[in-house]
């Protein structure tokens, strides 16, 4: 019988968000694969834990899943943690699920800390429906190819930086964007010097010209707003109609539908007195 895969999401900066199932996990686990073995020894030690670490990253991913899928087939259970956050979320980590589900060997995720739904959380953009992009791609071309894929996305955005990328990142979602965009930068969660700013994308570019970027970001950008589909002017006439049918006064009718239609306010007031 295989032993099970945890996915054991670990603290993004707070060594007291730690869990107790977490921490119970990984007590309990025959051996754990960490991102870096370092940063999840500082972990353990927080936690007067000694386990076996075996390293597990993007560069190493294809030699050591294999071998790691192999202890699991015969019967250990491992746990996989990240530097920070939640495991196979923008992590090599989605490559080693999806080997134990080819092999059929079971997977347990716990739940825990993220950095993209405590930015989320704080931003104070809309929550209730959301598109997570992680980090943009290294290559020019690339990134300009996924934020013209963007531009029309109604959703409020998530994205991760790195401080030494943040200045030409947010240079070029202001460019795509526009400038005028909401966003939300979160800097260093639940961290000592967590900082949240909220402005448009480009009060960003202005306040980090003049400010060093320091620290991971997650950066939290309102979707484009859907623009008002075309109504000619009689149908425009006809939905005011309907309100006043309501027993709304023609003036307050005319007001609301100009401005969810985008037809000129004079000119249906008077197409609808005159009708």
């Amino acid at each position: 019988m295989s032993g099970v895969l945890y996915l054991v999401p670990t603290p993004i900066g707070n060594l007291g968000d730690i869990s107790r199932r977490c921490a119970e996990t990984l007590a309990a686990a025959d051996f754990i694969a960490a991102e870096d073995t370092r940063v999840s020894l500082k972990l353990l030690n927080h936690l007067e834990l000694k386990k076996p670490l075996v390293s597990y990253h993007e560069h190493n991913k294809k030699e050591s899943g294999p071998r790691i899928l192999e202890r699991l087939l015969a019967g250990e259970t491992c746990a996989l943690v990240t530097d920070a956050g939640c495991p196979a979320i923008s992590d090599p980590g989605e490559d080693l699920v999806r080997l134990c589900a080819e092999a059929e060997v079971p997977v347990c995720a716990l739940p825990g800390p993220c950095a993209a739904i405590t930015a989320l959380s704080v931003s104070a953009l809309a929550t209730g429906r959301f598109a997570f992009e992680g980090f943009l791609p290294a290559q020019k071309k690339e990134r300009r190819e996924r934020l013209e894929r963007l531009k029309t996305e109604e959703r409020t955005m998530i994205f991760y930086e790195a401080p030494h990328r943040l200045r030409d990142t947010l240079a070029e979602l202001s460019g795509a964007f526009g400038p005028e965009r909401p966003a939300s930068l979160c800097r260093e969660l639940t961290k000592l010097h967590e900082q949240i700013l909220r402005l448009t994308l480009g009060g960003a570019v202005e306040y980090y010209a003049e400010n060093e970027p320091r620290g991971e970001y997650v950066l939290v950008v309102a979707g484009a707003v859907r623009a008002a589909e075309a109504v000619s002017l009689e149908q425009a006439v006809t939905l005011v109609q309907g309100l006043i049918a309501d027993g709304m006064r023609t003036k307050d009718a005319v007001k609301q539908i100009a401005e969810e239609t985008c037809v000129a306010k004079n000119a249906l007031y008077a197409a609808v007195v005159s009708s």
